[in-house]
């Protein structure tokens, strides 16, 4: 009970970093559809390179995140010479692409569509290259037990972005209309969706510095043998990562090649209305965050698979009731995107679907690390995608972006019930099923009403009977699994 108390404040401290950090991000997505209009593919065009920039930060840290905790926490290896030659790897590749993207610069432009705007693509090269380097210090913090500081500077970083945001697309545009001359030297308005890029990179950089600590006051060692070691580990987690992310982009990153004509401005309301069902997304992040250094030094002690188990039914639980929560005030939420974009909203429910079944397949991928089998891994995840990528190719040109949502939910659970069934033979773990399962289908029969609701009942009966619902959900798991009487503090009132 200790481990999940443990595991449950971990996670509780990166989420605020995930959650409440995704959260204040969502005063960029009224922002930027506010001030970018659907029909202008704007906001599309953020979607489009923010989806390879996701696809690339894979290919940049190559699976050495979760190697360097598989390493640092496996007897016989040192930690102290893990850490340098995971900093060192990741560094000279993020270096070599960029140097690469700035040679090629005007081909690859052209290819992505940008030959307009070449700066977009140099810029996000730098940021993505950045990121990668810095996946590794946070995971050296998050390998200490260092939550706090790991919170800190994703906040900081989610602060400053938004300020520097509602700066160059609410404040300056407004005083540039009233004085053009004087705040034009350092505002021009036919930038437009590029500043989204330019104030990343300066966030990101500046982020960088404050790792001081981190990158100093060690020996940095390259122990090339180790190195080939956990590249032996990595590689089918770099496969596994590609196919994985392939699964949440390839949409977005194909969808302009497949639609045709007016591309961006439909993928600026499908990534609008998505952004709506990344609340799972920050539940899984959060929960990864602190469940993967969890898992890996659990495995130095005794059988964990029970704790595995519990924490799997208690992820399903949260997600299914904050999938629950999203859809039954969506009339409310979907106001955080402008009007030009509901049109979108009927992604909603797909899109947090799939998301659960990622996290699910997340908690499931640990059985093949934890017995270093992670080619296991690369053959789901691949899987997943080429069910992903055929139905995007065979129906978005005719069926556009609601095409791309059930890609997604289609892909990942041809992932999870894969990575399940050959799981339960090769490391098998109890899981709770029945009570999983219950959970799934109760979750299922609220639903339906609450969607039919949503349609055609007034917004006050909708909201009314949705929130009962809710309550009828939240209920039954107090029932079931956590009585009023466990509660810390107000737990006493109810006990006997």
């Amino acid at each position: 009970m200790s481990s999940m108390k443990s595991l449950a404040k971990d996670t509780a401290i990166y989420g605020l970093s995930s959650i409440v950090g995704r959260f204040l991000n969502y005063l960029l997505v009224p922002l930027y559809t506010a001030k970018l209009s659907a029909a202008s593919g704007g906001y599309g065009v953020i979607t489009n390179l923010y989806a390879y920039t996701a696809l690339i930060l894979v290919l940049l840290t190559f699976g050495m995140e979760t190697a360097f905790f598989r390493f640092a926490n496996k007897e016989g290896e040192d930690p102290q010479r893990v850490y340098p030659t995971v900093l060192m790897a990741v560094g000279s590749v993020a270096l070599l692409f960029v140097m690469l993207v700035f040679v090629l610069l005007t081909p690859l432009s052209e290819w992505m569509g940008y030959a307009d705007h070449p700066s977009y693509i140099w810029v996000m090269a730098l940021t993505v290259a950045l990121d990668a380097f810095q996946c590794i210090p946070f995971a050296y913090l998050r390998y200490q037990k260092r939550p706090i500081k790991f919170a800190a500077l994703k906040l900081l970083f989610i602060v400053m972005n938004i300020l520097l945001n509602l700066l160059f697309f609410l404040l300056l545009p407004a005083l540039y209309v009233r004085w053009p001359e004087s705040v034009g030297a350092i505002y021009d308005p036919t930038v437009g969706a590029g500043y989204a890029f330019y104030i990343n990179l300066f966030c990101t950089a500046t982020i960088t510095f404050c790792f001081y600590r981190e990158l100093t006051g060690f020996k940095y060692v390259f122990d090339r043998p180790l190195l080939k070691r956990m590249l032996g580990y990595s590689w089918p987690i770099l496969v596994l990562g590609i196919a994985g992310i392939l699964n949440q982009t390839a949409d977005k990153i194909l969808f302009p090649y497949l639609y045709g004509a007016g591309a961006h401005s439909e993928l600026a309301v499908y990534g609008a209305a998505s952004k709506i069902a990344m609340i799972m997304a920050m539940i899984t992040q959060a929960f990864r965050y602190a469940y993967e250094p969890f898992v890996f030094g659990k495995a130095k002690g005794q059988d964990n698979r029970e704790t595995y188990a519990k924490a799997m039914k208690y992820f399903v639980i949260f997600t299914l009731l904050a999938f629950l929560v999203v859809v039954g005030y969506l009339e409310l939420l979907k106001y955080i995107i402008a009007h030009d974009y509901w049109s979108g909203l009927r992604v909603v429910p797909i899109v947090m679907a799939a998301e659960i079944m990622m996290g699910i397949y997340f908690n499931l991928s640990f059985w093949y690390k934890l017995i270093d089998k992670t080619i296991w891994g690369a053959w789901f995840s691949g899987l997943g995608c080429a069910v992903l990528i055929t139905i995007n190719v065979l129906f978005v040109p005719r069926y556009g972006y609601m095409a791309c949502a059930w890609a997604g939910f289609a892909g990942y659970a041809t992932a999870m019930v894969l990575s399940y069934l050959v799981g339960q033979k090769y490391y098998p773990i109890r899981y709770p099923m029945k009570e999983i399962l219950f959970y799934v289908a109760l979750a299922l029969v609220l639903f339906l009403p609450m969607q039919w609701l949503n349609r055609h009942a007034s917004l006050l009966l909708s909201l009314t009977v949705n929130s009962v619902l809710i309550l009828l959900f939240l209920a039954t798991i107090v029932k079931k699994d956590f009585p009023l009487s466990s509660l810390p503090v107000i737990g006493k009132k109810f006990r006997k």
